[in-house]
């Protein structure tokens, strides 16, 4: 017999599921992708862009267009989404504002599409052959509303933020022709060249809309351009003349950058190129790739505070080696038809990770880096990465996906999630690559052999050829045979405890760590305006003393610590960083009074292992394959 209560249970039961089944319940309305798939023939006309980019106090761009169309009924206009360089849909479409579009003096209705916010359909009427388009791309005026990027004296112009296009279409088939009504006074570069002038309106050569995006300016009152030889120019904005001043010898190490550049890969992936560069504290900062040009901001002591270290040089290597890898050779699943396309960035080790690898050993080669600073840097990239034990959980294949989850802001607990590690640890995984070359070649092959290889193209062109993981393989193996496949897989997809470190171990080095900072991250702590204790406890002070970071697992971690807390004391003292530093320095437990929010609490540091940061130890006597690696080519 049914327990009595067994019976209530059961009653409740079959009730509940009775009512279940009667609640409502309906059907998903389907999703239709009504807008056209991009095809690769010629669009038929050739669109006008200009843009008013006086307007300096409040940064706003003024845009009209003129886009021919080829029929009447629906036709889309896109803003462009995906972005290259980006490696993410970041096209700031927020920004966009007053769109109007017409034809023949008649305001024609637009529609957002339903599912695309960045696709904007209007019905042509029979009989117009084109369409007037205007609206304003109102740029940040301050930092929470994204980069800024027009100052009082100088701006930053990226064609994607001012332009639509329309859909159907590859966008290297889309002819446009470009104008922009500069402010008074100011002088503009990019990679995009004059045709005429009318007071400060700049027409440029009519271009495609895929080169359009790929050519941005930077324009402003204090300006200067270098010429750096072999078509390469440095074009300078600063926020005071007086950052202009530029000692020959600085010019030299930017003259050798490009003569290493091109000595490694045996031509040039492009026509000419135009560094653009911002010495400000003003601008938002930016490092970004183009095929012609690249955009690049730093500090305004760039060449005047050249002694105080080596601050950002790393940056302008970095995105020339662009112009060979990530814009002449690219992945395959990166390389899009139009801008509305989903990027896939499963070879980013190889775009970000080799470039991350050349844009070091460049450095040095040319004298931007010491080599010793190029040592230390080696340094602290391996200690960090070594140290993060989001590796126990997720491999480096999985952060080529981390631009597209995550828009680039700071993490809470970094090295427990990770982050963009695709471009340092990729640069590791190429460090063992030279060391095993040059090992098994007995030193007659390295990464040398790869670039010249896999890069090298026709002299001048800057189209684009894609490739895959088989590419790079058998690349490889034409270098010399060996089991490339298999490391490459294992490093990108293990889950290891520690970061691969064996590219310095082959090579005559070692990481170890002393108690004294070394210059370089002087200077990096410095820059960054913290105090980096990593590997002293596991936590990194910034200003008025807020944790920045916390090491999952570490001392700090054990403590309770967290990121935005506030060390108010430090063994019964108010806290200053060198403070801490002693109190860490004594190799005993550590008491800390932290404030977060309204409350205050005590807290011990149980790190007994005293002040510790990272270097590179020479394993013998002699030049190892890392030195020969960074040394300048005859």
């Amino acid at each position: 017999m049914l327990h009595p209560l067994a019976f209530l249970v059961s009653l409740a039961l079959t009730a509940s599921a009775a009512n279940a089944a009667e609640l409502s319940a309906p059907q998903p309305l389907p999703i239709v992708d009504a807008i056209p798939a991009p095809r690769d023939i010629p669009y038929p006309g050739t669109m006008t862009l200009a843009v008013d980019a006086t307007d300096t106090a409040r940064g706003i761009f003024r845009v009209t267009q003129r886009i021919p169309v080829p029929a009447p009924g629906p036709f889309t206009l896109l803003y462009p989404k995906w972005l290259p360089g980006n490696h993410a849909p970041r096209g700031q479409i927020e920004k966009l504002a007053g769109l109007t579009i017409s034809a023949g003096g008649k305001t024609l209705r637009w529609e957002r599409d339903p599912v695309d916010m960045y696709a904007f359909t209007v019905d042509v009427p029979a009989g117009v052959g084109m369409l007037d388009v205007s609206f304003q791309f109102l740029s940040a005026t301050s930092a929470d509303q994204g980069r800024i990027v027009v100052t009082s004296d100088m701006m930053n112009l990226q064609p994607n933020s001012v332009a639509l296009y329309p859909a159907g279409w590859f966008t290297r088939r889309i002819p446009v022709q470009l104008s922009v009504t500069w402010p008074e006074g100011w002088q503009a570069a990019g990679a995009l060249r004059e045709t005429s002038r009318s007071g400060t309106t700049i027409s440029y050569a009519p271009v495609s809309f895929e080169t359009l995006v790929d050519s941005p300016f930077f324009a402003g009152r204090w300006f200067r351009k270098i010429d750096l030889g072999q078509n390469v120019s440095l074009n300078i904005v600063a926020d005071d003349e007086r950052f202009l001043k530029i000692a020959p010898l600085h010019v030299e190490a930017h003259q050798r950058l490009v003569s290493q550049a091109i000595k490694l890969f045996g031509s040039r992936p492009f026509d000419r190129y135009d560094f653009l560069l911002a010495l400000t504290d003003t601008m938002g900062g930016i490092g970004l790739e183009h095929h012609r040009s690249s955009e690049n901001g730093v500090n305004p002591g760039y060449f005047t505070e050249w002694d105080a270290g080596p601050g950002r040089r790393n940056l302008l290597p970095h995105e020339f080696v662009h112009a060979w890898n990530g814009k002449y050779r690219r992945g395959a699943d990166l390389f899009t038809a139009d801008f509305r396309t989903p990027m896939r960035n499963s070879l980013m080790w190889v775009y970000e990770g080799q470039t991350q690898f050349w844009g070091y050993v460049l450095g040095a080669r040319s004298g931007l880096f010491s080599k010793q600073d190029t040592l230390d840097a080696l340094a602290t990239i391996a200690a960090t990465l070594d140290n993060r034990p989001a590796r126990a959980w997720r491999s480096l294949d999985d952060t080529t996906n981390d631009p597209i989850i995550t828009p680039r802001a700071p993490k809470g607990w970094l090295s427990q999630q990770r982050s963009e590690d695709y471009y340092n640890e990729g640069m590791l995984i190429w460090l063992e690559v030279d060391a095993i070359l040059r090992r098994e070649t007995g030193g007659r092959k390295g990464m040398d052999d790869f670039a010249r290889a896999f890069f090298a193209g026709r002299e001048g062109d800057w189209g684009v050829v894609t490739y895959q993981f088989d590419d790079v393989v058998k690349t490889l193996n034409g270098v010399h045979p060996w089991d490339w496949r298999g490391l490459l897989t294992r490093r990108l997809t293990e889950k290891a405890s520690s970061a691969p470190l064996a590219g310095f171990t082959l090579a005559g080095y070692r990481l170890t760590y002393g108690e004294n900072p070394t210059p370089f991250q002087k200077d990096a702590m410095k820059s960054a305006k913290v105090n980096d204790l990593s590997f002293s406890g596991g936590l990194v002070v910034g200003a008025a003393g807020k944790l920045s970071q916390v090491i999952w697992g570490s001392a700090a971690f054990d403590a309770g610590l967290t990121v935005s807390d506030e060390l108010i004391g430090v063994d019964d003292r108010p806290y200053t960083d060198d403070g801490l530093k002693a109190a860490i320095a004594l190799k005993a437990p550590v008491k800390l009074l932290v404030k977060a929010g309204d409350r205050m609490r005590a807290v011990t540091l149980n790190w007994t292992g005293g002040l510790r940061y990272p270097r590179l130890e020479r394993l013998s006597a002699s030049d190892g394959s890392l030195d020969r690696l960074l040394e300048p080519r005859p």
